[in-house]
């Protein structure tokens, strides 16, 4: 397994990445979102053992303001993962120079996936897979999210964060938890790119997520014909952690089911 780092310029922002290769490739890469607090060393080990087993290039990056990418303004703009999805990330696909991509997101990381697939008509795009996406607003997430600032607030949650995120550690809670719970926010809905998608796309959900119901899995699988649905039993808000064999082998049997390695 070959990795390297190092760091995207998008727009004169620096944006950390690691690309993990395996010794025979095939041309697919999978490109890992993600999720409002996450970045890249969050993911810790899932995206080599997902290399390992699909045979697939894995790349991993952290957003403006997460890991160690440069930080950004605050507040967030309401519009931060369609400006994500929309003109980062096509960018990060040119710079690392991939013709066929899988998008892997979770929670944040998965709608801005969702967009990117149903707004930019990109031949790159071979399928998602989406974990604990969100597609609308509902009052589980935004109270979970009224807990976490609780917590950042009064606990040892900001000093666990800094571990991950260092100096960026407040602008990456604040820049996720603020807009979430910006009044304005609340009719923020994505449904309107789900009839533009036209890959496969594989859904997965803790049956004990606190961040989102399954109706956020429901709306997109009524809608995307192309769709298969996995809830896990005894599994929170993120499966790759919580979950890690079993989201590991549902990514590679997708993969390996779905999609067409030449």
């Amino acid at each position: 397994m070959f990795a390297s780092e190092g760091f995207f310029n998008v727009d004169g922002t620096a944006l950390e990445y690691q690309l993990l290769k395996p010794s025979q490739p095939t041309d697919l890469t999978l490109v890992f979102l993600h999720e409002g607090l996450g970045c890249v060393a969050m993911w810790k080990d899932f995206p080599r053992r997902v290399a390992q087993l699909t045979g697939c290039r894995v790349l991993t990056y952290s957003r403006a303001g997460y890991g160690r990418s440069a930080p950004c303004p605050l507040p967030r703009p309401l519009s931060f993962m369609h400006d994500e999805a929309l003109r980062v990330l096509p960018k990060i696909l040119d710079q690392a120079e991939i013709q066929k991509a899988v998008l892997v997101g979770h929670s944040d990381g998965a709608s801005i996936a969702l967009i990117n697939a149903g707004g930019i008509d990109d031949t790159r795009l071979q399928g998602l897979v989406l974990m604990a996406p969100h597609l609308f607003v509902e009052e589980l997430t935004l109270s979970s999210i009224r807990t976490a600032r609780t917590a950042y607030e009064t606990t040892d949650l900001r000093e666990r964060l800094a571990r991950y995120h260092g100096d960026n550690v407040d602008c990456a809670f604040w820049g996720w938890n603020q807009v979430w719970l910006d009044p304005d926010f609340l009719d923020w809905n994505l449904e309107a790119y789900l009839p533009k998608i036209n890959v496969p796309v594989l859904l997965l959900q803790g049956e004990e997520d606190n961040y989102g119901t399954i109706r956020q899995l429901e709306t997109i699988s009524e809608q995307l014909p192309q769709t298969e649905t996995i809830l896990l039993p005894e599994c929170g808000h993120s499966p790759f952690r919580d979950k890690a064999a079993e989201t590991l082998q549902s990514i590679a049997q997708f993969c390996s089911a779905k999609l067409s390695f030449e």
